[in-house]
């Protein structure tokens, strides 16, 4: 049976279809087979993969109910539509009220359904909902083109993969022919991850790692010497050297997954501000495509515990106290902090001085002033080697990040050991530069230890502390 797209995203039982241009020119529609559905994306601003959830039942569209309503019920609904992976689940009617039947609520799904229905749900029009409640998805989506000699295609479906990836950070992956392939690190920069990271809604670029950082991909490589200027909507669009083209293929002994591209992107949410870190700082979150705060109103442990999680930054161990969101109020275990209870985004009487902020623990007895040293540079972060490592470079490192003066230069990965390039090796410092870079060392990559574990030497710093922003 083959299916083709019709109007508002739903997909339909149809046949092979041709359409006579001119009484010359013949087309045909390439169809392809998915299963029938009876979902649609609908509402203001929707469009084929975002919009509010609408489900065919006793001959007629209703809406359902954002009770309980998640990432994994919404993963269900993207895949259900060929249209990707969820990356957001607003709330409260976003996409505007519908109008009829509220046909489900509860819905409970694994992700791994094939249909909405299939999740456990309360039953068909049992729900005390309204439509102000109605649920809705935004998904990564898929591009379709149409073409004189390949009329339907998909293009510019992409995800994060691999060891350690999350929904905003991972090996850059892009369906092209029916097959996911990896990208190839050569030419990658921050500008190709920024394009990654707005493409699949998650914010701003942090960090763009080479070398499989999250670990060698398999199947194809399709892209190569990607080199995007930052503005484009989809990584397709940015100068590459062709599909299937790596650059790295001269030779049949090396493994060009071991050079797969990666992107870290800071997701819906950042820590900003002065004296912030990756894992400290005023709270932001990404909404309408600007950056905005959140009122400290009721602001606690519990919330800065999710913002923490949400960040892979560890256990909350502070909120300081001195504006999209106010009256948040989480209970600590949510997985993304706009699905705590709070007031509508934009609404609040707040004022810049009740900004939010959050202090995380950043994992392995990190903190904002004590932790494995990590410099960026090359567009990547690397550790740095323990060789000739003392409390003089240790001071300068504490005195750049405004952490006071340095008690303690920890040798032997003591806050655990790194990954990905190793920048610094046979650090020498008088104790006196503005920066660790100003001081004596044997050149970027140059490892001291290069015949021993890369990351068995990784060095660390614990400094008297200096928790202003």
């Amino acid at each position: 049976m083959n299916v083709f797209l019709g109007q508002e995203g739903i997909l339909w039982t149809s046949y092979r279809m041709s359409f006579r241009v001119q009484a010359v020119l013949t087309l045909s529609i390439t169809t392809f087979s998915l299963p029938l559905c009876v979902i649609r994306l609908a509402g203001s601003g929707s469009t084929r993969c975002s919009g509010r959830v609408e489900v065919y039942h006793s001959n007629s569209w209703g809406t359902v109910c954002d009770d309980g309503w998640d990432l994994n019920d919404a993963e269900v609904v993207c895949r259900q539509l060929n249209c990707g992976s969820a990356l957001e689940v607003p709330q409260s009617a976003h996409f505007g009220a519908g109008t009829g039947q509220i046909w489900l609520d509860r819905v409970t799904c694994s992700g791994n359904e094939s249909s909405l229905t299939d999740c456990q749900h309360s039953g068909f029009q049992s729900n005390r909902c309204e439509h102000g409640q109605d649920a809705a998805v935004i998904c990564s989506g898929v591009r379709l083109c149409l073409n004189v000699f390949h009329v339907l295609c998909l293009l510019d479906l992409i995800r994060l993969a691999g060891s350690g990836s999350s929904r905003c950070s991972g090996t850059v992956e892009i369906f092209h022919n029916n097959v996911w392939g990896t990208v190839s690190d050569y030419k990658w920069d921050l500008n190709d991850a920024e394009v990654v990271c707005r493409q699949i809604k998650c914010g701003s670029a942090l960090q763009a790692p080479r070398s499989a950082y999250f670990g060698a991909g398999t199947g194809p490589i399709w892209l190569s010497g990607v080199s995007c200027s930052g503005n484009e909507s989809s990584l397709t669009e940015c100068q590459n050297s062709g599909w299937g083209y790596d650059y790295y293929s001269y030779s049949h002994y090396f493994n060009g997954h071991y050079s797969d591209a990666g992107v870290i992107c800071s997701g819906p949410i950042r820590l900003t501000g002065s004296g912030s870190s990756q894992c400290s700082g005023r709270v932001e979150v990404y909404h309408n495509n600007i950056w905005g705060t959140v009122c400290d109103d009721g602001w606690d442990l519990n919330d800065a515990e999710v913002v923490c999680r949400q960040l892979n930054c560890g256990s909350a161990l502070e909120v300081p106290q001195s504006i999209w969101l106010d009256n948040v109020t989480c209970s600590g275990s949510e997985s993304s902090l706009t699905e705590c209870q709070h007031s509508v985004f934009g609404s609040n009487k707040c004022e810049h001085g009740q900004d939010a902020a959050v202090i995380c623990s950043a994992g392995s007895g990190s903190s904002r002033c004590s932790g494995r040293v990590e410099v960026y540079h090359d567009n990547v972060w690397g550790t740095v080697s323990d060789y000739y490592w003392d409390l003089n470079d240790a001071e300068v490192v504490c005195r750049q990040l405004n952490c006071g003066s340095a008690l303690e230069a920890t040798l032997s990965s003591k806050f655990g050991a790194g990954t990905g390039q190793v920048w610094l090796s046979y650090v020498t410092c008088s104790g006196n530069e503005s920066s660790l870079t100003e001081c004596q060392h044997t050149g970027w990559g140059n490892y001291y230890y290069y015949y021993y574990s890369l990351h068995s030497y990784d060095v660390g710093v614990m400094c008297s502390g200096d928790n202003t922003f």
